[in-house]
């Protein structure tokens, strides 16, 4: 029975300092969470979400400030506290130890210069009374719990030698090291695929059952919300525009924005479709700013969920049969020394790819799918020799690639464009976005001046949601959505014949993910644009593929069009991935919430 909330927020407001005055991020918002509850934030990338968040615990950056407001934190030590008024000394006692938080940006969280086990460590070592070996031997178990490969092995290693979804699961074994009473956790399993998202989510909740841990769960992607928690809380624009259960929610949305959201996400019960709706076909604003809804004009079978027509007339699913294919792949392998003898000779491999072929048609989507850590990323940065393949081959419009001069693969690289994993990585933190768009147009003499670059960024930009006013702005500025959208941009500003899209759209909340997927489509048809898709979203890869390569292990283990692998699998590791997709039925949520229940009655 629910008696005193652990956490209690009222009338929380934040502001950012610009140079065109103060911008409010959150906008009055009051909400409570008990123990052993999980309330999970929603919302479209810049609605305040991660503010939310910080902001509660203090962590804005300089021209960041909390106006107002309360945020009431239920601790074991000090007993009832106003996080917002608490010295920094006890605040810092309360952080990392009874409030635990996973950060969205996983790669910006861990300190490049020591090693995983060794940051995990040092929270163990700051909050407990462990011994330095004891403390070692329950990182390591931690992250056999986060089902990391080798734990002993990625305890030794630092963040960049490992995979970003790998990244996200040292982050959320650092942040249940100490059995909080409050985890907050941003975009927890946005770097992970479906298989480690699905065991990440139970190890949330067995950590919410054994504890009574109260969880604060944000994101964008609904049909996680569905499975993890018990009350919704929608924002829009710095406010809560609507709330309720995962089930009141999902059956009976109230709001357009709330209609807009679920309606925009790929489904693997719908039949593919050219063109996703977006949160703009449900509401618009008026003179005032209320959110007024709007008639839908979509065609009612084109939303997801439901099923009409035959995938194989949907737009841009027929690719152009060339004579030859645009890019063939064969036997290329990439293995990484991990061992070596007295000597210096390498005496054991990691074999990231191993003897993968294929062949991709020009104006055709391949989607590749499959774990962390199973070669994806680095098949896609071998197929541009930023990784030399350790054998095989990678021919590329007629060319082997391994055989170009330095200049012959640069200039081949203005035809075969890459989209990367990590937005924040990706952009030089000195250039402006409008620069970081405009500088491939400028090193492939691409335009007479930069006044014509200049205006072809802009609308680059436009086309994947920045706005002209956002051109000056330094990357971390933007949210990470609006971070991976300039990186997209980027990519498309020499008319690439090729995009390697790597997670391109992970970071991304689902309305601007169906814009970027329904741009990716657009010019794919207009430009003949390859596309080789990389994603852990099988959902996605559904909706975007006209042809899906599984990997496992470095090896392709089965491939064929959509509706062979996702209604006939023939491999039980496919299999076992298509299970671990959050349906998003209302069937498959009652479920959940039934089993939610019964777990927290405990046994009979």
């Amino acid at each position: 029975m629910k008696t005193t909330p652990i956490l209690h927020v009222s009338d929380l407001r934040t502001a950012f300092s610009t140079d065109h005055g103060k911008i409010t991020a959150v906008d009055g918002i009051a909400f409570e969470i008990y123990p052993g509850e999980t309330v999970a934030i929603v919302g479209e990338s810049g609605s305040g979400k991660s503010v939310t968040a910080l902001s509660m615990l203090r962590l804005l950056e300089a021209a960041g400030s909390i106006t107002g407001g309360q945020v009431v934190f239920q601790s074991e030590e000090l007993g009832q506290v106003d996080l917002l008024q608490l010295p920094e000394k006890q605040l810092l006692q309360l952080r990392g130890n009874e409030i635990s938080m996973v950060f969205q940006e996983p790669m910006s969280s861990l300190n490049p210069v020591y090693t995983c086990g060794q940051q995990v460590t040092e929270v163990l070592l700051l909050h407990t009374s462990l011994s330095k070996k004891q403390a070692k031997e329950h990182t390591i178990a931690l992250f056999e719990q986060a089902k990391l490969p080798r734990p002993d092995k990625i305890y030794e290693a630092y963040p960049h030698e490992i995979s970003g979804g790998q990244v996200q699961r040292v982050m959320i074994a650092m942040a249940m090291a100490c059995e909080p009473s409050l985890l907050i956790a941003d975009e927890p399993t946005t770097a992970l695929d479906v298989t480690v998202q699905a065991r990440m989510l139970q190890l949330i909740d067995e950590l919410r059952v054994k504890d009574n841990t109260a969880v604060l769960f944000i994101t964008h992607d609904l049909g996680v919300v569905a499975e993890i928690a018990d009350r919704i809380l929608v924002m829009y624009k710095g406010k809560i525009v609507e709330q309720g259960s995962v089930l009141e929610v999902f059956s009976q949305p109230q709001h357009p924005y709330t209609k807009g959201l679920l309606a925009c996400r790929p489904t693997l019960s719908a039949t593919p479709q050219s063109v996703l709706p977006t949160v703009s076909d449900f509401m618009e604003e008026d003179a005032q700013g209320c959110v007024l809804e709007k008639p839908l004009t979509m065609p009612k079978d084109s939303l997801p969920g439901t099923v009409t027509g035959n995938s194989a007339t949907v737009a841009g699913k027929s690719p152009n049969k060339a004579d030859r294919p645009l890019l063939q792949v064969e036997d290329l392998k990439v293995y990484f020394p991990v061992k070596k003898s007295f000597f210096g000779r390498s005496t054991a491999y990691v074999k990231a790819v191993d003897g993968v072929s294929f062949s991709v048609w020009p104006g055709e989507t391949i989607g590749l799918v499959g774990e962390s850590g199973c070669g994806k990323t680095t098949l896609g940065r071998s197929l541009l020799h930023l990784i030399k393949p350790s054998a095989g081959k990678v021919i590329f419009g007629g060319n082997d690639v391994a055989l170009l001069s330095p200049a012959e693969l640069r200039q081949s690289r203005r035809n075969l464009q890459m989209i990367f994993q990590d937005p924040q990585a990706s952009l030089n933190p000195m250039h402006t976005v409008g620069e970081a768009v405009m500088e491939p147009m400028r090193v492939h003499k691409r335009y007479a001046s930069d006044k014509e670059r200049r205006v072809k960024a802009t609308e680059l930009l436009e086309k994947v949601g920045i706005t002209p006013g956002q051109f000056h702005c330094y990357p971390h500025v933007l949210s990470g959505g609006q971070q991976q959208r300039v990186c997209i941009a980027r990519a498309l500003a020499l008319q690439p014949k090729c995009l390697i899209c790597d997670e391109a759209v992970s970071a991304l909340d689902v309305s601007v993910q169906a814009q970027v997927l329904n741009l990716l489509n657009q010019l794919k048809q207009e430009f003949q644009i390859t596309c080789i898709f990389i994603t852990h979203d099988l959902s996605v890869a559904r909706h975007m593929s006209d042809r899906i390569l599984v990997m496992h292990q470095g090896r392709i283990v089965e491939q064929g069009t959509p509706e062979q692998l996702f209604f006939n699998p023939q491999q039980e590791y496919t299999r076992t991935l298509i299970n671990a997709i959050p349906k998003g039925e209302l069937e498959d949520i009652a479920a959940a919430q039934k089993k939610r229940e019964q777990m927290k009655a405990g046994p009979a």
